[in-house]
């Protein structure tokens, strides 16, 4: 290279303005971080924000004035998805009541996986529990007493079990079954105080499995010690419903076609036939007066009525003085408000079912999945010239049950289900949203480093 030329590139460098490389790297490190700073403040009040979402399972409802404690909710909606589970937190407490059948947020993708739900007892507050199978809550899943637990049919044909699911410390008890052989077993009726539970086991009789033995059992929970109520050939109706006295010390269920009376010992103490088109009521059968009630249907008709008759004969005593419940299957006895009605839930015909199941053939079909429509809850108050509707569900809400506590409170609340994607969403979006600003923190702490080795740098000419 000449002199000359040699001169001439300096002298064009020289006029070349120098790059400002370290300037411009502190600002644009700086603008990242304050980009980075920006989304982890949003990511964090997003993280802050989920517990208040999760609420939306947990929105009180609009109470009356002045009122406290249980309460019905004069509607139900449906589980929304990603509902919360009966043993997540925060814990439910007690529940109103539970509900089943084959709505949205009740089944499964691809078959029935017998999802019942549950509704708090003084605000709609929504949980979940998948007993997977059909299992109608009200006759194969019960609600204690005073609505803290939910009593399962679990385990497997080998170990038949029932769980007990427990809405306040969100534990589950395991009760086994106490037959020898029993390839099933389920809860057929909760203790007044909730110490006991009535158990209806299902045994082969015979190794090809073609025929069956039923027996009842009174279970204490506290020392799993069993009570033999009683033991028969399969029939079409066995143990349901189970039926306590008020104090505890009588129980009724019905066989077939008979009503079986015993005390808690097993010691039977009488037994009668069921008039035609008859059955015991319900959970709630024993009336304050010590006598029992049926559920009678009058010839042809749609059209169904509670009567009493005598427990130690089962003399009729007459039509009681309330409402009849027209265009349903059946209705069941729910219990007795302090006023005197009687809580019904009636069974609404699915629109391609029977509108009536004649003989005592079809006593069973009367409140299967397939023949009923939707269930409402009824209050038939004494006088009354027509049923009081006081709970309405959707569509294909088959089945129901109410805590014992929720109809000695006699009230009835303002419901507003929660809609929007349901607690365990929201948990699923805040456990992302945790681990994006995990990322973007740790992006921001190399984007720090890399600052702090570019300072102090001279740029390059």
């Amino acid at each position: 290279m000449s002199v000359r030329l040699r001169e001439a590139l300096r002298e064009a460098a020289a006029e070349v303005p120098a790059y400002p490389v370290h300037e411009r790297a502190v600002r644009t490190a700086r603008r990242t971080r304050r980009r980075t700073a920006a989304a982890v403040a949003a990511v964090l009040v997003l993280v802050a924000l989920v517990p208040v979402a999760v609420r939306g399972d947990d929105r009180p409802s609009i109470a009356p004035a002045g009122a406290g404690g249980p309460a019905l909710p004069d509607r139900i909606g449906l589980p929304a998805f990603g509902s919360l589970r009966a043993t997540d937190r925060p814990r439910l407490g007690p529940a109103a009541l539970i509900f089943s059948g084959q709505a949205r947020g009740l089944t499964g993708l691809l078959d029935e996986d017998g999802t019942i739900g549950i509704v708090g007892a003084d605000a709609d507050r929504y949980r979940t529990w998948r007993v997977g199978f059909e299992a109608p809550v009200g006759e194969k899943v019960l609600l204690s007493p005073d609505g803290r637990r939910v009593a399962v049919p679990a385990g497997s044909g080998e170990h038949p079990r029932v769980d007990l699911v427990d809405l306040v410390d969100g534990t589950v008890g395991h009760l086994a079954s106490t037959v020898s052989g029993s390839a099933l077993t389920e809860p057929a009726g909760w203790a007044p105080d909730g110490t006991a539970l009535v158990v209806r086991d299902t045994t082969p009789a015979n190794p090809e499995g073609s025929a069956y033995v039923n027996t009842l059992s009174l279970v204490r929970l506290d020392t799993g010690r069993a009570v033999r109520l009683l033991e028969t050939n399969q029939l079409p109706i066995f143990g349901t419903p189970v039926a306590f006295s008020a104090d505890g010390s009588r129980l009724a269920f019905q066989v077939g076609d008979k009503v079986l009376v015993t005390g808690t010992d097993g010691r039977q103490i009488t037994s009668f036939p069921l008039p035609p088109e008859s059955g015991l009521a319900g959970k709630g059968a024993w009336l304050p007066d010590g006598t029992l009630a049926l559920v009678s249907r009058d010839p042809d008709t749609t059209r169904w009525r509670l009567r009493r008759v005598d427990p130690a004969t089962g003399r009729d005593l007459g039509v009681l003085a309330l409402p009849a419940v027209d265009g349903v299957t059946t209705i069941r006895l729910l219990g007795w408000w302090p006023d005197g009605s009687a809580l019904v839930v009636g069974y609404r015909p699915d629109r391609h079912a029977p509108a009536r199941f004649d003989g005592p053939v079809d006593m069973d079909q009367r409140t299967v999945y397939p023949n009923v429509q939707t269930v409402r809850v009824l209050g038939l108050a004494p006088g009354a010239a027509a049923p009081d509707t006081l709970l309405t569900a959707p569509d294909q809400v088959l089945a129901i049950d109410v805590a014992d506590a929720v109809v000695r409170a006699g009230r009835v609340r303002a419901a507003d289900p929660p809609s929007g994607p349901g607690g365990r969403v929201w948990w699923a979006a805040g456990t992302a949203a945790l681990v994006l600003g995990g990322l973007l923190a740790r992006r921001l702490l190399r984007r720090g480093r890399v600052l702090r080795l570019t300072r102090g740098r001279a740029p390059r000419g």
